[in-house]
Formats: structure tokens, C-alpha cells, sequence
């Protein structure tokens, strides 16, 4: 007989059983998985804020790169900007450069020009001189008589006159 008290159940052993059940299942709940559920709660909300903070960091990441490629872009017109004024200074001084040479170059012949028309004059002037001497010997040696500085220098002029 002892083989069915094992096996029969017994009320007031069934009803403490589940009495204990119920203790045992409260006491879980209020002591283990109310903990556990505000630590998991506050896990959520550390996650949830590092989530918000990544993507906050990755909005302004995002609006850095943004201002960095429009710095960027600014500068290569800037740089751009610069390059053709560099360009239109060197053309405008290549120019005057050029004018500047020019100029010279046309005071270099100008003044060549009147050198010329000076060592011209000085060789007229000395060739003048000596057929004017010559002249006089001639007319010395033809008239044989000797002329005075004056009758001289009018004989000078008019040979110079008849020659030039």
C-alpha cells in the first residue's frame, strides 16, 4: 500500500503546492524580473540615446562634408579667379613690355637717325672746307695774286653756292 501513497493525490498537499507555486512565481516577479526588466529598460535607453547621438554626429558629419566640399569648391573658383587674373596681368604687362620696347627701339632709330643727319652735316661742312681751300689754291694759283679774308670768303660762298 505504500505504492499508492505515492500515487494518490492529497488535496490539502495539492492546494499548498499551488499556494507555493503562486508565492514562489510573485516572489520571481517582484524580486527578479522587476529588476531585471528596469535594468533592461535602462539598457533601451542607453542604447536608444547612442542611437539618437550617432545620429545626430552623423547629421553634422554630413553638413561638415557639405561645408568642406563648398569650401572646396569655393576655392577652386577663387583659385581659378586668380589664375585668369594672373593670365590677363601677364598678357597686360607682356604688352607694356612690348609698347615700352617699341618706344625705345623708335628713340634708338630717331636718335641714330639725328646722329646721322649730324656726322652728315660735319662731313658736308669739312668736305665744304676743303674744296673751298682747294678752291682758293686754284684761284690763287690762276690769279696770282693774293685775295683778302674778305674777297676770300665771298670766292667760298659762291663756289659752295655753284657746288651744292
Amino acid at each position: 500500500m505504500q505504492v499508492q501513497d505515492l500515487v494518490t493525490i492529497i488535496p490539502w498537499n495539492f492546494v499548498a503546492t499551488i499556494c507555493n507555486l503562486f508565492i514562489q512565481i510573485y516572489l520571481i516577479k517582484r524580486f527578479l524580473f522587476k529588476p531585471i526588466n528596469e535594468v533592461l529598460e535602462k539598457r533601451r535607453q542607453i542604447a536608444d540615446s547612442k542611437i539618437a547621438d550617432a545620429a545626430r554626429a552623423n547629421e553634422e558629419a554630413m553638413a561638415m562634408k557639405a561645408k568642406v566640399e563648398e569650401d572646396m569648391l569655393s576655392a577652386r573658383t577663387r583659385a581659378g579667379e586668380i589664375l585668369s587674373s594672373a593670365q590677363k596681368t601677364a598678357e597686360t604687362r607682356s604688352e607694356e613690355i612690348i609698347r615700352e620696347a617699341s618706344a625705345e627701339a623708335a628713340q634708338i632709330k630717331a636718335k641714330a637717325q639725328s646722329d646721322i643727319a649730324l656726322e652728315k652735316r660735319k662731313a658736308v661742312n669739312e668736305i665744304k672746307d676743303e674744296i673751298g681751300d682747294m678752291a682758293m689754291e686754284i684761284a690763287g694759283k690762276v690769279i696770282e695774286r693774293e685775295l683778302n679774308a674778305e674777297d676770300h670768303a665771298k670766292l667760298i660762298d659762291e663756289f659752295i653756292a655753284n657746288v651744292g
